[in-house]
């Protein structure tokens, strides 16, 4: 059966649960959202954006994200060298290329600071529903590179859906530079803390495959193997990146933490690649945009018991770039 193109543009959350199933708590230093489903923490100060480390608690089977936070938010870049001007650029905006750590693809920093480390304080917003629970925080960007304004803006938006055992995020960029090729870095879903594989088993990766825990106990360069780049490769009918959980004590098997960017297209280069943790750094964007345009892209992010399932989730909400939230209801849009 064919949808409408107006039932194309929507999907609303469905679910029996209701918003009294949530439990809310607000302190100084983070947003704690208890669902029947999930646990997570939106800090306040400190390490920011995103869902905070090892807070994302699926109940059903006990396991917590392993890496440094999910949904993460980095710089503003685009593709080049920032050599000729390093000199004068912010410490922190330097970006160093030809090495194991970033790689050989010249790229520089367009705006900074790298929001998680360096914002320091965020003010993230609650907004509740009939249905689910919701998070909305901004940044403006306060440092730039020379000939570059400040001010662009970053908005994340984080759904929690009664009943799901994932959340629905989106980050945008709202641009007071003009670029080329200007991209957002995210880590998506998240990074993975691991000695030699303890945390983790496999890592799925819908543009390449699935692909055991012991290929990362040896760092490698993000451009090596496993790097998927827009100009390089063919866009993957899903864009699907998740690893399966392995409990540190036991060794047993646990649930898949996926992240799943909505539209394959928006995807400018993703990162798999070990630097004392598995990287898993996501680039969007990547195209002209113009002073005063955005771009934009939109996640599923959490627990899974097989790849069919993530990929069944994955086309419900297919195709989708935007998330907007009310008291009213949440949607995806394109």
């Amino acid at each position: 059966m064919k949808l409408s193109i107006g039932l194309l543009a929507v999907v609303f959350a469905q679910s029996v649960a209701v918003a009294n199933d949530y439990t809310v708590k607000d302190s100084p230093q983070q947003i704690t959202i208890t669902t029947p489903h999930l646990e997570a923490a939106i800090r306040k100060t400190g390490y920011v954006s995103g869902v905070y480390r090892q807070t994302f608690l699926d109940r059903k089977t006990g396991f917590r994200d392993a890496g440094y936070g999910l949904d993460i938010a980095d710089w503003i870049m685009e593709p080049g060298s920032d050599k000729a001007y390093r000199d004068r650029l912010n410490k922190e905006l330097i970006y160093r290329f030809g090495n194991d750590y970033h790689g050989k693809t010249p790229k520089r920093s367009i705006e900074g600071p790298q929001i998680c480390t360096q914002a320091k304080t965020l003010a993230p917003r609650v907004i509740r529903g009939k249905d689910f629970v919701a998070i909305e925080q901004t940044f403006r960007y306060r440092t730039a590179a020379p000939g570059k304004k400040t001010g662009s803006l970053w908005t994340q938006r984080i759904v929690f859906p009664a009943g799901t055992r994932y959340f629905v995020s989106m980050d945008r960029i709202d641009a007071v530079n003009s670029s080329d090729a200007m991209f957002l870095r995210l880590d998506m879903p998240g990074h993975i803390k691991h000695n030699q594989g303890d945390s983790f088993s496999e890592i799925y990766l819908s543009y390449h495959g699935r692909i055991p825990a012991r290929e990362f106990f040896q760092n490698f360069a993000p451009d090596e193997k496993f790097n998927y780049r827009r100009d390089k490769n063919k866009p993957p009918k899903r864009f699907i990146r998740a690893y399966r959980l392995r409990n540190r004590s036991t060794g047993k098997p646990g649930p898949w933490l996926a992240g799943m960017t909505l539209d394959p297209s928006v995807v400018h280069e993703a990162w798999c690649h070990q630097r004392n943790y598995v990287c898993m750094i996501h680039e969007f964007g990547g195209r002209p945009v113009k002073a005063g345009g955005h771009f934009q892209a939109a996640f599923i992010v959490g627990y899974f018991d097989s790849i069919a399932e993530m990929e069944k989730v994955y086309d419900r909400y297919a195709g989708h770039t935007g998330l907007e939230v009310s008291p009213t209801g949440w949607k995806l849009t394109r």
